[in-house]
């Protein structure tokens, strides 16, 4: 069968670009990108799971998790970049995929970041219920047991996870001009609140808490790796935004890099702090910055950190419901989901009935299911983008030399290489029931692949 017409069959760069000047309002610079990636590494990563991965996992050494993760992530950004800026179309790996390995391998992936957006949203929801539930309880008001915890937890519905996941969609239908102005705000406001963290912890630093520094030894180290994964998948859903950017080639790489060094950098000085006030052991709390905080008497500053945690888990929501709606907005206009996916509301010009479908599918999940144990299943999901990414560039690189790229990769063939070892490293360290459960729901893609998707492909209808 010839390969246009089976299942490796690809899409052409120029006329999927073609395609994409039709849709979407360009309307976010590099600062806007830069915000977004900001907007949505900062939050669950830094607010809820270094606690539980330093107690855990690392100790004082999940400073080095995060600048292993960091590494794995810089190699995968240099390829997003080039891939971003060469195809600046909304999909992300779904995209790149489609162009490069062709409509299986696209279809995988694609599938890969349904779940992965989906779980993140939903898991990042259930964490802001508590976030905020705590800072109501500050004020003197507490919620009925029955609104704040699922059937399987003895209650009703989660409410505040509920409700924040319906005024998220809300608001990303409305447009994602206004969407990245909000994200801006909320972004400030969370800078603002670790840098009162990191004013009021530092004078409290005592060098004993870091002994042992690494009492889990290297594997230790690694796992949190694995497990603070989680932070890092905010400079994807940027790449997600290509086909709103104003000016894709440059703003794009700029976007990517820069809020994934400013993120690291924040990681490390908020871990190397976190784990000098107070002993790793007494970390595994639902708001590890928060109790620290209280453990040496800074009270005012753990208020002002569970407001920070709010605001940064509303912007990572923002970010991820972003993403989620934009893979299925391009896999949509593919036909290998149905159309309704792919409309553009007329005024807002967002696909605005796809974005309050999806959001109120995840309220309800959010709303009345126990999420546990799904960071790393949304871990094992980016990870895999990344390889796929990589492997992406490196074909594109041997099969169109000759194709513009604003932004290369630089050190090639090395770096894509280098994400392909890393992130398979990192993917090794996890738990065998997440890769077990993550094979599982591509298996089910493969089905839905064979039963829908590829009967429907525009390629093989054109």
């Amino acid at each position: 069968m010839p390969m246009t017409q089976g299942l490796m069959r690809r899409k052409s760069i120029a006329a999927a670009l073609a395609n994409g000047d039709q849709g979407l309002a360009r309307s976010l610079s590099g600062l806007d990108l830069t915000l977004l990636g900001i907007g949505a590494i900062i939050g669950a990563g830094i607010f809820v799971l270094t606690g539980v991965a330093a107690a855990t996992k690392a100790g004082p050494a999940l400073a080095l998790s995060f600048v292993m993760g960091a590494l794995a992530c810089g190699f995968a950004a240099l390829v997003y970049a080039e891939l971003a800026s060469t195809v600046p179309l909304s999909g992300s790996a779904y995209t790149y995929t489609y162009v490069t390995l062709g409509e299986l391998p696209a279809w995988i992936i694609g599938w890969d970041l349904i779940l992965e957006y989906a779980l993140a949203c939903a898991t990042v929801a259930i964490g802001w219920s508590g976030y905020f539930l705590r800072l109501l309880e500050g004020i003197g008001i507490t919620l009925p047991a029955a609104l704040t915890h699922g059937p399987a937890e003895g209650g009703i519905v989660n409410l505040p996870a509920f409700a924040v996941m319906l005024l998220i969609s809300l608001l990303l239908a409305v447009g994602v001009r206004q969407t990245s102005v909000a994200n801006a705000l909320i972004v400030i406001l969370k800078l603002a609140v670790i840098g009162i963290f990191l004013y009021a912890a530092v004078p409290h630093v005592q060098p004993a808490n870091w002994q042992p520094f690494m009492p889990f030894g290297w594997s230790g180290v690694m796992a949190g790796a694995g497990l603070i994964f989680f932070a890092y998948i905010g400079f994807d859903a940027v790449s997600t935004a290509a086909e709103e950017a104003k000016n894709p080639q440059r703003d794009m790489p700029i976007g990517i890099i820069t809020s994934l060094v400013l993120c690291t950098l924040l990681y490390i000085a908020v871990t190397v702090v976190l784990t000098g006030i107070a002993p790793y052991s007494t970390l595994d709390v639902a708001d590890p910055i928060a109790f620290a905080l209280v453990q040496v008497g800074e009270h005012f500053a753990a208020g002002a950190t569970a407001v920070g945690a709010v605001a940064g888990l509303t912007s990572v929501l923002l970010v991820m419901m972003y993403g989620q709606t934009r893979v299925f907005y391009a896999m949509s206009r593919d036909g290998l989901l149905p159309a309704a996916f792919s409309e553009v509301h007329p005024r807002f010009r967002t696909p605005a009935r796809t974005t309050l479908a999806t959001g109120l599918l995840i309220a309800i999940a959010a709303g009345v299911l126990p999420i546990h144990e799904v960071a790393s299943l949304v871990n094992v999901g980016t990870l895999a983008a990344f390889v796929m990414v990589s492997v992406a560039v490196l074909y594109l690189r041997r099969a169109q030399p000759d194709l513009p790229r604003p932004f290369r990769t630089p050190w090639m063939p090395w770096t894509p290489i280098f994400a392909i070892v890393s992130c398979g490293y990192l993917i090794a360290s996890l738990e065998a029931v997440t890769l077990w459960r993550f094979v599982i729901w591509m298996a089910i893609g493969v089905v839905v692949y064979f039963a829908y998707a590829r009967r429907h492909s525009a390629l093989r209808q054109a």
